[in-house]
Parts: structure tokens; sequence; C-alpha cells
């Protein structure tokens, strides 16, 4: 690639960086009915889909990119990616 490729290439991306996203985090899924939806009350529990332990989801506008763990930084809960999606895949996905 030349320099002035580069150059237009790095020029475009700057354009998009302020460009905003939803950023989701996935802790897990469950379906209901919605009888027993409105059944829940203070204190109600539901079984989501993954295990105790399970890397959760980390999604961009819907799509997944990555997989991490909660973590505390400071007061506040952050993640940690700990796999992230192959570009590849992700498009896929779409």
């Amino acid at each position: 690639m030349t320099e002035a490729a580069t150059s237009a290439g790095s020029e475009g991306l700057r354009l998009l960086e302020n460009i905003g996203v939803k950023l989701t985090v996935e802790v897990g899924r469950a379906e209901l009915t919605i009888r027993d939806l409105l059944r829940l009350s203070e204190g109600s529990v539901i079984e989501l889909d993954r295990l105790a332990g399970d890397p959760l989801d980390v999604l961009v506008n819907g799509t997944l990119i990555a997989k991490g763990e909660v973590v505390m930084v400071g007061e506040r809960f952050g993640i940690r990616f700990g796999q992230i999606i192959d570009p590849e895949k992700r498009a896929e996905s779409l």
C-alpha cells in the first residue's frame, strides 16, 4: 500500500472515531410466557441459559464482538475481554 493510500485510510478511520455505538454485556437469556412474566415479583429468580462462571457476551450494536468477565473497577463494574471474536466470523453473523 502506498503512503498516500495509508494516509487516506487513516483519515477515513478518524472520521468514524466519534460515532456512538451501543455496547451491551449479556449475562444470559431466558424465554418466558407472558403469564410467567406477569407473575414475577420482587425476589423472583429466572434461570438463564448460562452456567455460573461462563464468559459473558459483549455485543456492539447487537453483534457479538467478544467474550469476557465482570470485574470491579473501584466502585463500578467493568468487563475484561477474554476472547475477541474474529472479524470474519463477526461479518458472517450480519
